[in-house]
């Protein structure tokens, strides 16, 4: 039986946060690939260029709110005018370690926001996230 890989992008200008997130992430769930970008830019080209490729279009989308360049939600602003059926298949979570209830209830009123997940990210939270998402381990 082929397994089936899920794909995940981390967007955070943290590298240490991205690294730690990506290996806590192979623990939980080894059939997975975990991609970086360091800002909003980087991950919105990195989306774009994975339009037209569905296998390794991401599956969830982890995303910081304050970063250089353009943040998280500059970010989500341009992911919302793309033009993809591909949009739908990424489940995103805002992973900040913001505590202001604005940001909480800001990422409540973007449609593609699935949930604001405070940082640091760990095992518990990733394997609740596969849960509720039906990915199995």
């Amino acid at each position: 039986m082929e397994q089936n890989i899920t794909q995940i992008l981390i967007i955070d200008d943290d590298e240490i946060n991205n690294f730690i997130a990506a290996k806590l992430i192979g623990k939980v769930q080894e059939h997975t690939v975990v991609n970086t970008c360091l800002n909003g830019l980087e991950g919105i080209n990195y989306i774009k260029a994975k339009l037209n490729d569905e296998a390794n279009f991401p599956d969830i989308i982890f995303l910081d709110i304050n970063m250089p360049v353009m943040n998280g939600w500059e970010f989500l602003a341009l992911y919302d005018q793309l033009d993809s059926p591909l949009k739908k298949k990424a489940s995103i979570y805002m992973l900040s370690s913001s505590v202001y209830n604005e940001d909480i209830e800001k990422a409540s009123v973007y449609p593609v926001v699935n949930k604001f997940i405070s940082k640091p990210l760990t095992v518990e939270k990733i394997k609740d996230l596969f849960s509720e998402l039906k990915i199995n381990p």
